[in-house]
Order: C-alpha cells, then structure tokens, then sequence
C-alpha cells in the first residue's frame, strides 16, 4: 500500500491533528464491527425491516411509535417463520441492537465529511492527500448500502441474511479500517533518514509481513462464512471434527467450489485451517523481528503474537462451548486487535 506524499504539511501539528481524526474514525469503525457482531448473535439484524437514511435516525420514543415498528416486524419471514408469538418487550430488545448499529453508522459518516470539510478549508489537509480521503469516505457511503442489500437478502423468503453479502459487507469495513490506518500511520510517522537507519528493519521480515497480513485479513473473511452460516455450531470438537480429522461430508456439495461458500462442515474446516496457518505465520514472523526488527517494529511484532495466540484461545473456546456470544464477541474483536498489529507491523516494516 503506497503512501500519499505528505510533504506538504505545514507543520507536525497539522500532521497529528489529521492523524488523530483519522483513529477516531478507525475507533468508530472498529466499534461498527463488533456492534454488528452483536445484531448478528443476538438475532437482531432483521429487526428493522426499513431504510430510511434521515428519519430511520429517530427510533420510536412513543407507544404507538413502538407498535408501528413492531407491526412492521411482525410481516417480515423472520417474525413468521422464527420469532411468532415473540411480545413488544422482546422485540424491543433486538430493535435497539440493529437501531445502534445503524446510528454508529451515521455517527460515522459525520465524524468523516465534518472534520473534512473543516480542515480543507482551513488548508490543513495537503492536496495529495485529498483523494485518499475522498476513496475512504466514498469507500464508507458504499459500506451502509452494502449494509442495507445484506439486510434485504432476509427479509423476502428465508429469514437469513446471505453469507455472501454480510462477508462482502465484513470486507469492505476491513478495507476502510486499514486504509485509515495507514494513512493515519504515515502521518505520524512519515519516512526519513531515521526509519532506514532503523537498525534491523525491512529485510526478509519486511518481505512476509504483508504475506502475513494478507492471510490475517483472509482468515477474517472467512469468519464471515462462518457466520453467516452458523458453521460454528457444527463438529464442535477440536482438534477433530467429531471423530474424524477431514469430516467425510467435507465435498458433499456439487459443484465441488460451492462447499467452500455453503457447507458448513467445509467452511469450518477451512477456517481452521486458515487460523492454525495465521498462527504458524505470525509466530514465525514475530522470532524473525526478535532477530532482526528493533523498536516500533519489534513493538508490533511483540503485540501480534500476543494476540494471535489469544486469538486461537477465542476461537477454540467458542467452538467447545458453542459460541457463546460473550466469547464470541471477544473473538471477532480480538481478531480486529491482531490485523491491526499485523498491519502496524507491515507498515514500520516497510517504512524502512
């Protein structure tokens, strides 16, 4: 990923003041992620059966607000086929779950086009920059329509959303993070004479971060697969699957491609074989960087292999104990924690 030229800052303040909104928005993004975790184990998702971009920002305060909301829901496939018989109370639960994450949102968008607009013209944002900024926040409006089409693939016949879309939605949050990230990154370390005389940098550690990285971010997708399929409530077993170490139904699917994206066996299965990897990857990663990487390097690489193996803690614990939703919120976070340390990891790397 190429750094923008950022010479023409003016001052180092004016670097940290766009950094600092820059992690703002990474936080609110990050929190974004987690927030639709939640909607999606709690069942909520589906609660908000419309869109509505300015007026869906104030929920329902009165009763009869609350029933309209609730009436609605009750025509949805969702409240026939799963939840009927479900009272206001209960409903009222799941609506809030999907009503804060939209609302994080729109929050969002504002904490972005605001400060942006402010800043450029006060000339603090240097012209380079400006279609970087511009990609992520036409990269963030795409987000809640893509989040809005994953929506509407259940509420027709099936009550689930489809894997495709709410992977596709997961994507391109993952890709907004990181290009805030980074460029948050190059702000408050942009390169010099001091990175490459960094003792140790670069080399063939720089050379498999990114590799790394790449396969951290392939790992999370498949999370998504995971769950959109509910494919962690089956073979809940490790390190077998039930009895077998590759679950005979592995290829049942015909075309053989459609298994990696609809069965559920072979979706877990490939999951753990992408996370067993990332774990092989970034242990091997981070000895390489305690050999030749030294300071904000060694930091990240110190911080990834802490949580890589925290990461497959999470994610065996919730397995076995089949998933639970505190532990499986702490492991779609925690996995955030790990690419964001790969990522800062990559970028000293190759600052250098």
């Amino acid at each position: 990923m190429k750094t923008p030229p950022l010479s023409r800052i003016e001052s180092p303040r004016h670097a940290r003041i766009l950094a600092a909104w820059l992690l703002v928005g990474c936080v609110l993004v990050a929190s974004t992620l987690i927030l639709g975790g939640v909607t999606r184990l709690t069942g909520s998702g589906l609660s908000m059966v419309d869109w509505e971009p300015v007026s869906g920002a104030v929920p329902p305060f009165t009763a009869e607000a609350w029933e309209r909301e609730f009436a609605a829901y009750q025509a949805s496939p969702e409240y026939r086929l799963v939840n009927r018989g479900m009272s206001l109370g209960e409903f009222k639960r799941i609506f809030r779950f999907e009503y804060a994450h939209r609302l994080l949102g729109r929050v969002l968008g504002l904490v972005f086009i605001v400060p942006f607009a402010v800043l450029l013209w006060k000339r603090i944002i240097p012209r380079s920059l400006v279609p970087r900024l511009l990609i992520i926040f036409a990269l963030g409006g795409a987000q809640g329509l893509l989040g809005w089409w994953m929506v509407q693939s259940g509420l027709v016949d099936v009550p689930r959303v489809s894997p495709y879309r709410l992977t596709a939605h997961l994507a391109l949050a993952v890709l907004v993070y990181a290009l805030s990230l980074w460029t948050a990154l190059a702000l408050l370390r942009p390169e010099d004479g001091a990175a490459a005389s960094d003792p140790g940098s670069g080399g063939r550690p720089g050379r498999w971060s990114a590799v790394v990285l790449g396969l951290a971010a392939l790992t999370m997708l498949s999370g998504g697969f995971v769950a959109g399929l509910d494919a962690g409530l089956v073979h809940n077993t490790f390190p077998r699957m039930g009895s077998d170490w590759i679950p005979p139904d592995l290829f049942a699917a015909s075309p053989w491609w459609l298994n990696l994206f609809e069965n559920r066996t072979t979706v877990q299965f490939d999951h753990r074989v992408l996370a067993m990897l990332l774990l092989v990857g970034v242990t091997a990663l981070w000895r390489a960087c305690a050999r030749r990487a030294g300071g904000a390097a060694l930091k990240w690489a110190h911080a990834g292999f802490a949580a890589v193996w925290v990461q497959a803690v999470l994610g065996v614990a919730t397995l076995l104990l089949f998933v639970p939703i505190p532990l499986a919120v702490l492991h779609q976070a925690n996995a955030l924690v790990l690419f964001t340390a790969l990522l800062g990891l990559t970028f000293e790397l190759r600052r250098a």
